[in-house]
């Protein structure tokens, strides 16, 4: 079997290395999903959003990183942490925002809310909201991929809590005997709904879940989006070519409860804080944009303003766009 940690640059199928345009979409796009996100929670706080949202703050890099390296056609599917997710892909925030606040312009009709968006438009397979669920589907869609020879991979992310269902083992196996083209992102923010890993999983290091089924894994730095980009064009590219599934663990961090509704206090705020110092994605990626002569200081500023804008637009149209009829109640049901 080949190994995916050694993969030449400039292969057929492999994403071009980062340029300094593509550095600075990193930055834009894991801001983007921050202020969208800061958003999210106030209009959540107000009572414009209704049902459960799970904010993906802190985690911007992971998302960006992986997107950035998929090449046209792959596809991504995730649990109900999205909103991220479905920015990354490309969805209009307008779109995205509507949905959280019910509204017939949102991406399912205001009837999906937070956890249940979709867009194959942008190959978004959604956000599921039973935990765990979206692996065997991710594994379903890299089956498809096989079968119709038109070399696209899946991501099928999901939490380190996920990571101990049943039916993620059942996905690996499969995923393995048939060598399918998906590879399975496991975002371990530490905590899971509350429960610190430590407590929770019996083997932590996530990478490593795989290896009774022959899925090779890679423990990333899911705080650095450079390393994640670089983590997943390597994996793509050995995934890509034939070798099956594989695992990228990405070691991230998450500020903010499991939900809204979380008060977090299985934590102290000093932890928190102490990783928001040392290990922002958005603050550190700053620095080194700006240490690279990349971009200055002023033009990060700009950078911020833009997107508060766009995020603003989005909140405001979300607002004032109309409700889903009644009648809409009784569409898109299936029976």
């Amino acid at each position: 079997m080949s190994d995916p940690s050694v993969v030449e640059d400039g292969g057929v199928n492999a994403t071009p290395a980062p340029n300094s345009t593509t550095l600075k979409k990193f930055y834009h796009d894991m801001l983007l999903i921050r202020r969208f996100e800061e958003k999210a929670g106030q209009l959540y706080g107000m009572g414009l959003i209704g049902g459960f949202c799970h904010l993906y703050i802190g985690q911007e890099a992971v998302v960006v990183g992986m997107q950035n390296a998929l090449l046209p056609g792959d596809q991504i599917i995730t649990a109900y942490r999205d909103h991220g997710h479905m920015l990354a892909t490309g969805m209009d925030p307008k779109g995205v925002m509507a949905e959280l606040t019910g509204r017939a312009a949102g991406y399912s009709k205001g009837k999906g809310g937070s956890m249940h968006m979709f867009s194959a438009e942008t190959h978004f397979y959604g956000g599921h909201g039973i935990v765990g669920a979206q692996v065997p589907l991710g594994t379903g869609l890299a089956f498809a991929n096989k079968y119709k020879e038109n070399g696209a991979v899946t991501l099928a992310y999901m939490g380190e809590g996920a990571a101990n269902q049943g039916q993620v083992y059942e996905s690996f196996n499969m995923a393995k005997l048939w060598n399918l083209p998906v590879i399975y992102v496991v975002e371990n923010n530490r905590y899971a709904m509350g429960t610190s890993v430590e407590r929770a999983s019996a083997q932590p290091d996530f990478y490593k879940r795989g290896e009774s089924f022959n899925v090779p894994g890679v423990s990333v730095d899911g705080m650095d989006v450079e390393a994640v980009f670089e983590a997943g064009r390597k994996a793509l590219e050995f995934v890509r070519g034939g070798n099956g599934p594989m695992i990228l663990e990405m070691k991230t961090y998450r500020y903010r409860g499991h939900s809204m509704s979380d008060p977090a206090k299985y934590r102290t705020r000093d932890e928190v804080q102490s990783v928001r110092d040392r290990k922002d994605p958005i603050d550190q990626f700053g620095k080194k944009l700006v240490d690279r002569n990349l971009a200055s200081e002023a033009d990060l500023k700009v950078i911020d303003k833009e997107i508060r804008l766009v995020v603003n637009e989005a909140a405001e149209f979300a607002i004032e766009a109309p409700e889903p009829d009644a009648s809409e109640l009784y569409t898109d049901v299936l029976a």
